[in-house]
C-alpha cells in the first residue's frame, strides 16, 4: 500500500475451477486485499497473479470483469444508477452487449433475484437485502465464471442467507468458482469444499473444511464444539453440521 504496509506476504494458492472456497480469518488479516488482487481490483507489486492464464498485471479491467465478479460487502459500493433495471444493465452494456441481449438478461436476471417490481425505483432507498440481490444481479449478469463475495451475509436472516447459498451452489454445480470471504464458520461448514485461514498477510492454513474446521478452535461450529465432549465415547471429532451430528444417533 502507498503507507508502505506490506498487505500480503508469502502466499501461494491455487484455486481450480468449481471449487467453493472460503477465506477467513480475523479482521484485518489480509483477505478482502487478496480477493481484490484476484479479481484485479488490485495488482501485485510483487510475484503475479493468473485467472484462467491471464495475468492480472496486464489484463484491462474489461477482460478481468469477463472472467471474475466481485461483489462488496456494501452493496451502496455498488449502487449508482437510477433505477435498479440501469444498474443491473451497466455491466453488460460496459463489455459490449447489444440492446436485445441486454433487454434480456436483465429481464431473466430481474425474475432470478425476485427484484422484477423494483425494476423503476432508485437501488439506494431499497432495504439491505434487496440492495444485496440487486449487487450480486449486476454481477451474475455478465456470467463470471469466478465469483467471490466479501462477508455477503452481514446483516441477513436466515432466510436470506439460505436463498443466497442455494443460489451460490447452483452456480458452482455450472462449473464455476466461488471464493467467499466470511466470520460465518456455519455457513461455511454446510457448503463450502475448502477453507482458507489468513493471519496477518499471511496463509496460515489452506484445506478441506473438515481438516481445518474440526481443529481450528476460533473458527468451528458450534455442533463441532459440542461434539469434541464425546469423543471419547466414539463419536469422530469432525462432525461439521447438525444433520451430520443427527446421523449418529441411534
Amino acid at each position: 500500500y502507498p503507507t508502505g504496509v506490506t498487505a500480503l506476504k508469502d502466499i501461494s494458492i491455487k484455486v481450480c475451477e468449481g471449487e467453493f472456497v472460503a477465506i477467513m480469518g480475523r479482521n484485518a488479516s489480509g483477505k478482502t486485499t487478496l480477493v481484490k488482487h484476484i479479481s484485479g481490483l488490485l495488482r501485485p507489486t510483487k510475484g503475479m497473479v493468473l485467472v484462467d492464464g491471464i495475468d492480472t498485471r496486464r489484463a484491462t479491467i474489461a477482460e478481468l470483469a469477463k472472467k471474475v465478479g466481485f461483489v462488496f460487502q456494501n452493496p451502496n459500493d455498488h449502487l449508482f444508477a437510477d433505477t435498479v433495471e440501469e444498474e443491473i444493465a451497466f455491466t453488460l452494456k460496459n463489455l459490449g452487449g447489444n440492446g436485445g441481449e441486454v433487454k434480456s438478461r436483465v429481464d431473466e436476471i430481474l425474475e432470478r433475484f425476485n427484484i422484477k417490481e423494483y425494476r423503476k425505483q432508485y437501488p439506494r432507498y431499497l432495504s439491505g437485502g434487496e440492495k444485496q440481490r440487486i449487487a450480486l444481479a449486476s454481477v451474475i449478469i455478465a456470467q463470471p465464471r469466478v465469483l467471490i463475495l466479501d462477508e455477503p451475509t452481514r446483516g441477513m436472516d436466515y432466510g436470506l442467507k439460505s436463498q443466497l447459498m442455494a443460489f451460490l451452489n447452483e452456480y458452482r454445480s455450472q462449473g464455476n468458482t466461488v471464493i467467499l470471504v466470511t466470520h460465518d464458520v456455519e455457513m461455511v461448514a454446510e457448503h463450502a469444499d475448502r477453507v482458507i485461514l489468513m493471519s496477518e498477510g499471511k496463509v496460515v492454513v489452506d484445506d478441506n473444511k473438515r481438516e481445518v474446521l474440526s481443529k481450528a478452535l476460533l473458527f468451528s461450529p458450534q455442533i463441532n464444539r459440542l461434539v469434541q465432549a464425546f469423543t471419547e465415547y466414539g463419536v469422530p471429532e469432525d462432525v461439521l453440521t447438525v444433520d451430520e451430528a443427527l446421523d449418529l444417533l441411534p
